[in-house]
């Protein structure tokens, strides 16, 4: 089997992409489609073994990949990470910026240390990488950058941290767009909202009895997965994108729209499974998160 993707083929032929957090979850998938579309995918993070096994999925695969291990919070680690990967490959034609995490906690619990700790992986190291493959490529030869940011819209209760980073992060998505428009560089985010990816697994156990019923909070009555994020970063890299610039997409299925006031009406069984938004199933090495399979 290959990745179903709906698009073109030869879509990022001889492009080559950078995807932080490439290991695992959405940035895995991600990975899969852009190889699976041509592009030569570069994939980053801090753990060899994780990124060795996805690029030895997308090399069976007949994809072209190739990692690079790397602290995305360490300013000099990314600034030899990215000369790295243009001197391998002469050029950055596109950056994913999807590495991230967080924790749960109240905010009167938060250390300094811990909201500086995610503060730095989901603002500050986005920055870094985007900074970088600007000045090193992008700067001469154009290019598109997708950051991944969150439901944020309601704000991120429980979350405190990661909703300011994500915020931050959509406030710098929209300056970079104006400050590097004129290089002809596009800056855009994606800001999943209830995806079933891996990432779900690292919450703690006695959190899954409420994340299994998310979805009757979720308008159209389901988890998105992680195929229907990676569709929406490839389109935002694409040449089909190319006067969208300083625009966040969300792919959350309406769940910031419910307001009290309004009867919440979820999408039933039957109507999931109508064409316009039942889920699309592109990932073919997809994995049900463990929490769903027990």
């Amino acid at each position: 089997m290959t990745y179903r993707s709906i698009f073109a083929s030869d879509l990022f032929r001889s492009k080559v992409v950078v995807v932080t957090g490439g290991g695992s979850g959405i940035g895995r998938c991600t990975a899969h489609e852009l190889a699976a579309l041509g592009a030569h995918v570069v994939l980053i993070g801090r753990k060899l073994e994780k990124l060795q096994a996805v690029s030895d999925e997308i090399t069976q695969d007949g994809g072209a990949v190739s990692t690079q291990v790397c602290d995305i919070r360490d300013e000099e680690a990314v600034r030899q990470t990215v000369a790295a990967v243009v001197a391998a490959q002469g050029r950055i034609d596109g950056l994913v910026n999807n590495a991230g995490g967080q924790y749960l906690m109240p905010l009167e619990a938060i250390s300094a240390k811990g909201w500086d700790a995610v503060l730095s992986t989901n603002l500050t190291g986005g920055f870094l990488m985007a900074r970088e493959c600007f000045l090193q490529s992008m700067t001469r030869h154009g290019g598109a950058i997708v950051n991944i940011v969150a439901d944020i819209w309601g704000s991120m209760p429980g979350m405190g941290h990661s909703g300011a980073a994500r915020a931050g992060m959509v406030s710098f998505t929209e300056t970079a767009a104006l400050e590097w428009a004129a290089r002809g560089v596009r800056v855009n985010a994606v800001a999943p909202g209830y995806i079933a990816s891996s990432g779900m697994d690292k919450y703690p156990p006695e959190l899954r009895p409420m994340l299994r019923e998310i979805p009757q909070t979720i308008p159209l009555g389901r988890f998105g997965n992680e195929a229907e994020v990676a569709a929406g970063i490839v389109y935002l890299l694409s040449p089909a994108a190319a006067f969208i610039s300083g625009s966040t997409l969300r792919i959350d299925g309406a769940r910031p729209q419910v307001r009290m006031g309004w009867p919440m009406r979820v999408a039933s069984g039957q109507v999931r499974e109508r064409d316009a938004i039942k889920p699309f199933e592109g990932f073919h090495r997809a994995t049900t998160p463990e929490m769903f399979s027990k």
